[in-house]
């Protein structure tokens, strides 16, 4: 018994395929003039044309048959592959989200998870994440320190009053001798 799909092929693409099924020698003449209808070159031409079309026809049978058995193979290494997928599942996760996590985390090739150990992977993760999340708070936090400091310098900047400088001097004393000192460079020739 052949194959449902065998069968589809063969009825869409067959069925009605012999010009003999759709078209008689006595319809194929009356298509030429009335002159040539008698010729035995019009017999030759439907023989030539349904020995043509009768090796066109083998063709697509041998065609169809060579698609059923690529068929079967491609069913096969699909049911083997299905049940790979289907052992390797863990409740909850979909196939995809497994390939994502395995090329994530380069895991690629391993033996899946399992439920034990996808929960010891989530714990970790998880771990991993709460000291990033802590690591960007506490930089957070000293941007956060240093944008109010700079706003205090320009407030008073702002005021007229200027913080002490390393020196110990006032900043306006201190913004003096660099201008005198850039002065006396300026001064010098150069040489």
């Amino acid at each position: 018994m052949p194959s449902t799909e065998a069968k589809l092929l063969s009825d869409f693409l067959v069925a009605p395929a012999s010009l003999r099924d759709f078209m008689t020698l006595s319809q194929f003449t009356d298509i030429f003039p009335k002159g040539h209808r008698s010729t035995p070159a019009v017999k030759e031409l439907y023989r030539e044309l349904y020995t043509l079309r009768e090796r066109d026809i083998e063709a697509v049978r041998h065609d169809i048959a060579l698609e059923v058995k690529r068929s079967k193979q491609l069913r096969r290494d699909y049911a083997r592959e299905r049940r790979q997928v289907d052992e390797a599942n863990v409740a909850g996760l979909d196939l995809v989200t497994l390939q994502m996590e395995a090329e994530l985390s380069g895991t690629r090739g391993r033996k899946p998870h399992t439920l034990q150990t996808v929960y010891a992977s989530i714990e970790e993760t998880c771990e991993a994440l709460e000291a990033q999340i802590a690591e960007i708070e506490q930089e957070n936090r000293s941007a956060l320190l240093e944008v109010e400091d700079t706003i205090s310098a320009l407030s008073d900047l702002r005021k007229g009053s200027f913080p002490q400088t390393a020196s110990g001097e006032d900043l306006g004393q201190e913004v003096l001798a660099t201008l005198k000192r850039l002065e006396a460079v300026c001064a010098e020739p150069v040489g």
